[in-house]
């Protein structure tokens, strides 16, 4: 969403044209947003022109995207809804660890904008830009710019201003410290009525509008105020004084459960948005989820009861035990602390398998075996021819040997 408003202001817009009355009552409800980093500082503009008598100045301010961050929609002259009534500026409140928006809104009296000097009447405490009385608006000629308008109904007064802080916040480091005064508690308890569509063209136009964003113009804006809503071109387009560059930090917007719930178009009144503190929440509900496994359950098996011995009582004259002695405490031998690590074997070399040659002849085939014949074995020779034994000599005949 580029401008975060309610469902029933879109429904308010819708249907604009309804009367009055009904219109007021729908404009009361209204919702906030929440940045857990602080707004940047006002930028330093003079005021356009007034168009036209009948018109009330409305300051710029920061607004917050979700898309974008931090925005500027420009101060305009607008018509305000309904005459005698005068416009309470938006700012911005430390509340709670984050910095909470609370719009502007329209209201018989001005109401509380967290002491911040917004300049051309609104010094951070009421107004002194002009007046209503019987229905005309007067205007102090010191702080508003006529320009070439036909303005009869005017006056001068000095306006002391003791506070030109650029904070465009209230509380927390860096924020104006400004409190409530009674006078600003009465009126926050009165009939307020919301912005109207005019202002909201004008806020949504801002937020549309790149040029106007934080990381674009660092502070610093083309387009710093306009002499009509959702003008940002030509004659009465008013430009921001150069100066040093605002740092962009990434912010988010929070949740903003436990702020000061506004639901009757009023500021919080009686205490201020820095010094509200939350009661410690208690929670109810299931136990947390934990990582330990639970232990199975196991059968418990009785024992049978054993009969208990009764204690012998010892011997009337019997030596007491002798007492060993303690045993010395064996201590650990701390490990040499230069003992160098065991030598790291050298990586085995990979052995690539050689591939065969591509040439390689078979091998011969051996000839055919020949089948042999058997041979038939000769006849052995007759006994007398038979030589003698070796080793025994011939005896002579009629001799013994």
């Amino acid at each position: 969403m580029p401008l975060i408003r309610s469902l029933a202001l879109v429904a308010c817009l819708l249907v604009c044209f309804i009367p009055a009355a009904v219109y007021q009552a729908c404009a009361q409800v209204i919702v906030g947003v929440s940045v857990d980093v602080e707004p940047p500082p006002l930028p330093d503009y003079e005021q356009p022109p007034i168009p036209a008598t009948g018109y009330l100045w409305a300051p710029g301010y920061w607004a917050w995207s979700d898309d974008g961050g931090y925005y500027w929609v420009p101060g305009t002259w607008v018509l305000p809804p309904e005459a005698g009534l005068l416009w309470t500026p938006a700012y911005w409140g430390w509340s709670d660890g984050a910095y909470g928006f609370y719009p502007g809104y329209w209201g018989p009296h001005i109401g509380f904008y967290g002491g911040v000097y917004y300049g051309y009447g609104y010094s951070g405490v009421g107004y002194e830009g002009g007046y209503w009385r019987e229905g005309r608006f007067f205007y102090n000629s010191t702080v508003n710019n006529f320009g070439n308008a036909q303005v009869t109904n005017v006056y001068s007064k000095t306006v002391i201003v003791n506070n030109t802080s650029r904070t465009s916040f209230n509380g927390g480091a860096g924020g104006t410290t400004a409190r409530p005064t009674p006078e600003q508690v009465a009126a926050a308890r009165e009939h307020h009525v919301a912005a109207t569509p005019a202002q909201m063209q004008h806020a949504e136009a801002a937020a549309k509008d790149p040029a106007l964003s934080l990381a674009h113009n660092h502070g610093h804006p083309a387009v710093a105020a306009t002499t009509l809503p959702g003008k940002f071109e030509g004659p009465g387009v008013v430009s921001a004084h150069p100066g040093p560059p605002v740092p962009v930090r990434p912010a988010k917007s929070v949740p903003s459960a436990g702020r000061p719930t506004n639901t009757q178009g009023t500021r919080p009144g009686g205490e201020t948005p820095e010094r509200k503190e939350l009661a410690p929440r208690t929670t109810t509900g299931p136990a947390p989820v934990t990582n330990e496994k639970k232990k199975p359950a196991t059968l418990e098996t009785k024992r049978p009861e054993q009969p208990t011995a009764k204690p012998v009582a010892p011997a009337a004259h019997a030596p007491p035990p002798p007492t060993p002695p303690p045993a010395r405490p064996q201590t650990a031998r701390p490990a040499p602390a230069h003992v160098s690590p065991p030598p790291t074997p050298p990586p085995a070399r990979p052995q690539t398998a050689r591939p065969a040659p591509a040439h390689v002849s078979p091998p011969p085939t051996p000839p055919p075996a020949r089948p042999q014949t058997a041979r038939p074995a000769s006849p052995p020779p007759p006994a007398a021819q038979r030589p003698p034994p070796p080793g025994k000599p011939k005896c002579p005949p009629g001799q013994h040997c």
